[in-house]
């Protein structure tokens, strides 16, 4: 027990005395330096004696579409974390095709009486669904947070990331290199963020390349999300001479990636590609990717802080926290080659890439 004590004061730069009367529970110590000592514990793997463990405030529903997009853990990580530094308890809910439904998982939650649920890319982001559901949650009445997609009549907080924003700058970043023929690959226009990203890239061709509105329209291919959509997609557009692609999510630039090689050519030599989400480990794929990061941390938090005020009687917001993509350039885009670039119109360059936003990793 002395080396562990003094393990721990090491460790928190504490005296081992400060220790003590932090694992006593004893009064007399500052909430930094008892934090520090709690953070000390958690990394040297001890477990923390049951009197200072802290009693559950209650269970909170966390519902995402499927985890093999590591976009989703990304948020789910975050979003569980800083449920349990608020005292609550999440309850992960992850959907697979053909399994549990969003509304099944509702029930289940409801069932062990959580005091809110958290949405991420729900389906109060596909316009066709009935939005019904959530309405009849917030009458209960059961406090909810919706992630990534709005629906207006909602009287609850929504968190999102600026899609139409993110295909511009992605647009503006393709075109800084000399791309022309620059595609877009997203999901199903039905879904709020894919009508977004679309409003978003035609905006920027239109500023910045000037292509005529039948050009537009087929250089835009509507996909399933994933690897295998991005692919499907990306082939048709390479069929057009595209020499650029912006993509609705990370997997389906990869499933870009893939198809640009099955015809022999290179990226970024004969074909750049930029991403969407910056989720983990696009960093080290061959070559690292070109995209665009949603703020994954700053969403997340902002979504907790609003459900536990919601919660809590405080009432946050009902209305849309919209926040700004950043474009991380890595390997996946380049120059393109003279003989690629078709003529075309001259880009407006009174609105070149904020610099402040491409950012290096």
């Amino acid at each position: 027990m002395r080396a562990r004590l003094s393990d721990i004061a090491q460790q928190a730069e504490v005296s081992e005395a400060t220790v003590s009367r932090v694992l006593n529970d004893r009064p007399g110590v500052a909430p930094e330096t008892r934090q520090a000592v709690l953070t000390a514990l958690d990394v040297l793997g001890y477990e923390r004696p049951a009197r200072l463990r802290k009693r559950s405030a209650g269970l909170v529903g966390l519902v995402v579409p499927e985890l093999e997009n590591p976009i989703f853990p990304a948020f789910a990580q975050v979003i569980e974390s800083t449920l349990a530094q608020s005292g609550f308890t999440p309850v992960l809910c992850t959907q697979t095709p053909g399994g549990v439904t969003e509304d099944e998982y509702v029930e289940m939650l409801l069932d062990r009486q959580v005091s809110g649920i958290v949405f991420v890319s729900g389906l109060h982001a596909d316009t066709a669904a009935n939005h019904d559901r959530y309405r009849a949650l917030i009458a209960r009445p059961l406090p909810i947070v919706m992630i990534n997609g709005f629906a207006p009549g909602i009287a609850a907080p929504f968190v999102s990331c600026d899609d139409g924003e993110a295909t511009e700058l992605a647009v503006a970043h393709l075109v800084a290199l000399g791309h022309r023929r620059i595609g877009l690959i997203t999901g199903p226009d039905r879904f709020v963020p894919v009508q977004r990203r679309v409003t978003g890239y035609r905006a920027a061709m239109k500023r910045l390349v000037g292509p005529s509105d039948a050009e537009l329209e087929s250089l835009a291919e509507l996909s399933l999300f994933g690897v295998e959509g991005g692919e499907a997609a990306a082939a048709r557009l390479l069929e057009r001479g595209v020499t650029g692609i912006v993509c609705g999510s990370d997997l389906m630039a990869l499933g870009a990636i893939r198809a640009a090689r099955q015809r022999g050519l290179s990226v970024p030599g004969d074909l750049s590609v930029v991403g969407y989400d910056d989720s983990p480990l696009m960093a080290f794929t061959d070559p690292p990717l070109t995209t665009m990061r949603q703020p994954v941390t700053a969403m997340a938090v902002a979504a907790v802080r609003a459900l536990v005020d919601e919660i809590n009687g405080h009432g946050a917001p009902h209305s849309e926290y919209v926040f700004r993509p950043e474009l991380v350039v890595r390997g996946s885009t380049a120059v393109a080659r003279a003989t690629a670039a078709e003529p075309g119109p001259a880009p407006n360059r009174q609105r070149p890439v904020p610099p402040a936003l491409a950012i290096p990793a």
